[in-house]
């Protein structure tokens, strides 16, 4: 397999400085799913999955997500074990930045983003890259942003937050500079709660976690910037502040972004990706197999896990 390096030439994208993308290996299923694709390849001349050969794409597909945002890190993999059972060999471009991603996927440089919040999250990118990029479909509905506080915290809405500033350390932790969830904490939260005597820190999602950790581990005091669906919620037993002033913006649907070209050169491929939607409870159950049950290392084990305990969520695959 080639390695091709994303940064992003031609049609005016901007790249941010210091954006380290890493390159994984083809991820191929089991020898079941080997075998349903050499089965897929077989026979009239086609590409792997139906394919007629004659676009851009071929028959590899490569996925394009935040590895750190575990919807796009699960649901890239819940992507790789079906396409590949229609017979495409998958790739996946681990990017760290929200901005890359995006422009990469306008680009044609990925293929697909699992994940995407392009409604009000990232709405600003899809104003500047979203007329070279396909929506797939709206796969989850109701995603919200949000700042969440452990359950022993004794506030429940950010207006709360008002004048304690000391209590938290004057501090929210925040996630990648990037994301969306920091440019709507940092222009629309702080400014329209009054909060200004608190410092947005960022760094990582991960390093937000770690910080998360430790303060409940001493049971301390602490504010951070989260999400819902996102295993942590439950898993440290979160309280999402009310937002009474809607600051954070409605609530929005997930989607599987394409690149131009997507349905055209992978139709088959398009055509199950449209009729593939999770429940709250069945999106919950993905990613906790994935991030907590199997965890790193064995995301395509724990997505195997989770097919079996779940046959009848997504639409069958040719073949199977």
């Amino acid at each position: 397999m080639s390695t091709r390096r994303l940064p992003l030439s031609p049609r005016g994208a901007r790249r941010p400085a210091a954006s380290p993308l890493t390159r994984r290996s083809a991820l191929i299923g089991g020898a079941g799913l080997m075998g349903l694709g050499l089965a897929a390849c077989g026979g009239g001349g086609e590409s792997g999955g139906g394919s007629d050969g004659g676009g851009s794409g071929g028959d590899t597909i490569t996925l394009g997500y935040i590895p750190s945002w575990t919807d796009g890190l699960s649901l890239a993999y819940l992507l790789d074990n079906r396409l590949t059972a229609m017979g495409y060999t998958v790739e996946h471009e681990q990017i760290t930045e929200a901005g890359v991603l995006y422009a990469g996927l306008a680009q044609g440089d990925v293929d697909m983003f699992p994940s995407a919040w392009p409604e009000v999250t990232h709405a600003s990118y899809m104003e500047e890259y979203g007329d070279d990029i396909e929506d797939l479909v709206a796969y989850y509905e109701g995603a919200v942003l949000n700042l969440s506080v452990p359950q022993y915290v004794d506030i429940t809405s950010i207006d709360e937050l008002a004048g304690q500033a000391d209590r938290f350390g004057g501090r929210i932790v925040g996630i990648e500079p990037g994301a969306g969830l920091t440019k709507a904490t940092q222009e629309s939260v702080i400014p329209g709660y009054g909060l200004d005597d608190y410092e947005l820190v960022t760094s990582s999602t991960t390093a937000m976690i770690t910080e998360l950790e430790n303060a409940i581990d001493a049971e301390e005091d602490i504010v951070v910037t989260l999400w819902t669906p996102f295993w942590a919620m439950p898993a440290y037993d979160m309280k999402a502040l009310e937002d009474p002033e809607g600051a954070f913006g409605e609530p929005e649907a997930l989607h599987h972004l394409g690149r131009t070209g997507f349905k055209e050169d992978f139709p088959d491929a398009a055509e199950w990706i449209a009729g593939a939607k999770l429940s709250d409870e069945q999106f919950g159950s993905l990613e906790d197999k994935v991030v907590n049950e199997f965890g790193e290392g064995k995301e395509a084990e724990a997505v195997e896990a989770w097919l079996e305990e779940n046959p009848d969520v997504l639409p069958p695959v040719e073949g199977e």
